[in-house]
């Protein structure tokens, strides 16, 4: 096919084809004499795996890493995008729930909770997805998007308890006993998702403040939510 086919097809640009073809991520299996390009269907597999990768928020130098790795397995790859999208619907549903119910609340047909008002919001998802590579490596984020991917309503509703019960405590002292006991909670939750030593719990408390993105989020909950759970956080590493 040629690159305007592909663009009709798959509903990506000529430009951004171009682009790919550029940068090397998706190079066509032909070039004619007259400067056409040809994609094959291996080249539409790939196209289509790229955008997956996109789907599920990797960057296109990300990807183009994944894909010119000696050990990338394709249908691994296929298998993980999967199971992060099955993630990603599964949150989408609840915070669906979440807005119908707000929407009710508005017009006076029901009383939410707190913790209702907020089921549905992912702090462990892909805004951060990156950041959590550079940091842990491939492996650690690879496992931990499997096991989010199993997560159910239980699972969000004891994630916002967590965070609620945090909050409530925001105005003490993050080393003590009460808000020790409050962020080994959320240390146990965590290590349902992947292996965090107490080092790495401390140092995903620093980006909680140092990255203004996860601020906003977790202060949805109460305000200095995130500074009080990153020094609660380097508390329980120091003393375990």
């Amino acid at each position: 096919m040629k690159v305007k086919e592909v663009a009709d097809l798959t509903g990506v640009s000529v430009r951004t084809l171009h682009h790919y073809d550029d940068i090397g991520l998706l190079v066509p299996d032909e070039v004619t004499e007259a400067g056409y390009r040809v994609y094959s269907d291996e080249n539409l597999t790939t196209l289509q795996q790229i955008l997956f990768f996109r789907e599920v928020g990797f960057p296109l130098k990300k990807i183009k890493e994944l894909l010119d790795s000696p050990s990338f397995n394709r249908l691994e790859a296929f298998e993980l995008q999967r199971d992060m999208l099955l993630s990603k619907r599964r949150q989408l549903d609840v915070m669906i729930k979440t807005i119908e119910k707000t929407l009710q609340s508005e017009r006076g047909e029901m009383t939410m909770t707190n913790e209702e008002k907020f089921k549905g919001f992912d702090f462990s998802s892909n805004p951060y997805e990156q950041e959590a590579r550079e940091r842990w490596g491939d492996e650690a984020v690879d496992k931990a998007n499997k096991n989010v991917a199993q997560f159910g309503e239980k699972e969000q509703q004891e994630m916002n308890r967590i965070y609620s019960n945090l909050a409530a405590l925001r105005g003490t002292d993050p080393a003590s006993s009460e808000a020790q006991a409050a962020i080994a909670d959320w240390y146990a939750f965590l290590n349902k998702i992947a292996h965090y030593s107490p080092e790495a719990f401390a140092g995903l408390g620093e980006m909680y403040v140092a990255d203004e993105r996860f601020t906003k989020n977790i202060d949805q909950f109460g305000e200095g939510l995130a500074v009080f759970m990153r020094d609660a956080m380097k508390a329980y590493a120091d003393k375990n």
